[in-house]
Formats: structure tokens, C-alpha cells, sequence
């Protein structure tokens, strides 16, 4: 058992001073602070300069704003966007010349679907061509947009081309099936070449 300050083993005591507190208990808070390293948060918090990130073509910042990095990156997620955009690029380029050419395409589509028939009238289908072609052109844009933006924010990405391009195709079809099924005769016979 420790004695007691200020009292010698004779039980007599002596003015000897306190001994000094080793592990802070008689310190004051700003000692305390000053010994474990701790700020006062009494005072104003001014954050520290932020150290400049390294530089590299994910960390570049547009028009003067700060670009997260992405938590992961996905090379085959890129690729795979890239290819079916190349090939959505591709399929819209080969085939708007032949919507424009709306006589020509219906010829060529009925040809090739076994019906024996051509539009009675092809100078109304002409506008339905080219709406179809413009359809395919502004979605294969908006699809290119939309990729974009998911790829900027690190997100999973290949199925926005893979469903922009069912979704612009089957809007394009519709489109064009409005002439063709609106002719009666050609109407006709393509049920007849279905049976």
C-alpha cells in the first residue's frame, strides 16, 4: 500500500511537496490535449489543403469541376458498349438510304418475304420511310448520350445500346409496316405467304 504524500514512515509529517501526477489526473485539459496531441476543439476548424490528386484520364476534371474516381472500373464493360454502339452506327447508316428509298425497300422486303406483290401506291409510304429513318438516326444518338453519361458515372452500361436499339428498331418497323399493311393488296399477300 502507497502512503500518503506529505507523511515520512514515522507517521510524522514533513512539508515535502505533492508528488507529480503521472498519468494526468491533476493536469489541467490543455495539458491533457498538449500530451495526447489532441486539438482543442474549442477553436475554429480549418480543414487542411487537400492533396492534389494524380492525374489521369478517369481524374480529369471538366470545365473546373472535381471528378470522383469510380469505385471500379470496367474495361469489358466499355468495349462491349463501344461495340454494340459501333454496331448500332453501322445498322443506321446502311439503313437509312433505303428507308429514303421507300419504293425500293418494300420491293426488296416483300421479295425476300416470299410475297408476290408491290404497293399500288408507293408516293404515300415515301413520308413513313423516311420518319422511320429518322427514327432510327435521333435513337442511335439519344442511346449514344445515354451510354455516355453511365459510362462517366461508372455504371454498368452494355444493356442501354443493347435496349436502345430494340426499342428504335421496333419503333422504325412500326412505322414502316403502316404503309404496307394499310395496301390491301399487299396485305393480302403476305398472309397468303405465311400460310
Amino acid at each position: 500500500m502507497t502512503e500518503p504524500a506529505g507523511e515520512d514512515r514515522g507517521g510524522s509529517s514533513a512539508s515535502a511537496p505533492r508528488p507529480r501526477p503521472q498519468y494526468g489526473e491533476y493536469a489541467t485539459p490543455e495539458e491533457q490535449r498538449a500530451r495526447i496531441a489532441q486539438p482543442d476543439v474549442a477553436l475554429v476548424y480549418e480543414p487542411a489543403p487537400a492533396a492534389d490528386p494524380p492525374a489521369g484520364p478517369a481524374l480529369a476534371a471538366p470545365r473546373g469541376r472535381a471528378v470522383a474516381p469510380t469505385a471500379r472500373m470496367r474495361p469489358v464493360d466499355r468495349i462491349v458498349t463501344f461495340a454494340l454502339l459501333a454496331y448500332g452506327l453501322v445498322n443506321v447508316i446502311a439503313t437509312f438510304p433505303a428507308l429514303v428509298d421507300f419504293e425500293a425497300y418494300t420491293e426488296a422486303m416483300l421479295a425476300y418475304l416470299g410475297a408476290d406483290a408491290a404497293l399500288s401506291d408507293p408516293a404515300p409510304g415515301r413520308p413513313w420511310g423516311i420518319a422511320a429513318a429518322l427514327v432510327l438516326a435521333v435513337g442511335w444518338v439519344i442511346t449514344a448520350v445515354l451510354s455516355w453519361v453511365s459510362l462517366r458515372r461508372g455504371r454498368l452500361t452494355w444493356w442501354i445500346p443493347l435496349a436502345g436499339g430494340v426499342i428504335f428498331t421496333l419503333i422504325s418497323a412500326s412505322l414502316v409496316l403502316v404503309p404496307i399493311m394499310g395496301d390491301p393488296g399487299v396485305r393480302e399477300a403476305l398472309v397468303s405467304s405465311i400460310r
